[in-house]
């Protein structure tokens, strides 16, 4: 007898790659069935529907972006040094994506419209813990004298994730790293106008 969690555990990898590779309506449940080696009933007695199957793998794939970020930046001391750590690792996204088929936030906000309420909530879930942690950087930075007081921390939250989302689609879409080391260079330049 399988144990439930494991089951779970594969179903939520497997489809992982595959709706962050080829795409969340694209992917059919039968080639999750190939993926996994589960049958169609296994797959629907841990999940609902392919609804819930792709909002929680989409909630899967985002805590995994997230712990490997966390452990990138838990060893440096300030705020400058943690958002250039972030920077650095989504420059990554291109020639080493953290995931296979690159940014899942990303991935899933392109699908995430009217059409799939569900898809577009998680998607959304997982911008709102990534803005949140962006500000909290910030704030830390201001308490600890690092960053200017006076900065709008939302907007520079905003302006890292549209920056570093925009460049990542577009040197994926090109092929090359250009348009993400730009962006990141810009980001640095930016940076460097708020610390202290």
């Amino acid at each position: 007898m399988r144990n439930p969690e494991f089951t779970k555990e594969t179903i939520l990898k497997k489809s992982g790659a595959l709706f962050n590779t080829n795409g969340y309506k694209a992917t059919s449940i039968s080639e999750i069935t190939d993926a996994t080696g589960f049958t169609k009933g296994a797959i629907y007695r841990h999940f609902e529907s392919k609804d819930e199957l792709e909002r929680e793998t989409l909630a899967y794939l985002s805590s995994i972006l997230f712990q490997r970020l966390g452990e990138v930046i838990k060893t440096e001391k300030t705020a400058g040094d943690k958002l250039r750590t972030i920077f650095k690792f989504f420059e990554s996204y291109i020639s080493n994506p953290p995931l296979k088929g690159g940014c899942p936030l990303l991935n899933a906000a392109i699908e995430a419209d009217d059409a799939h309420p569900g898809l577009r909530k998680e998607a959304l879930k997982t911008l709102a813990m990534l803005r949140e942690s962006l500000i909290r950087i910030l704030q830390k930075g201001i308490e600890y004298h690092q960053i200017k007081p006076d900065i709008d921390k939302n907007f520079y939250a905003a302006l890292i994730i549209a920056t570093l989302e925009g460049g990542i689609m577009m040197s994926k879409l090109e092929g090359n790293d250009n348009d993400i080391r730009n962006m990141i260079e810009h980001l640095r330049a930016q940076l460097s106008q708020i610390e202290i």
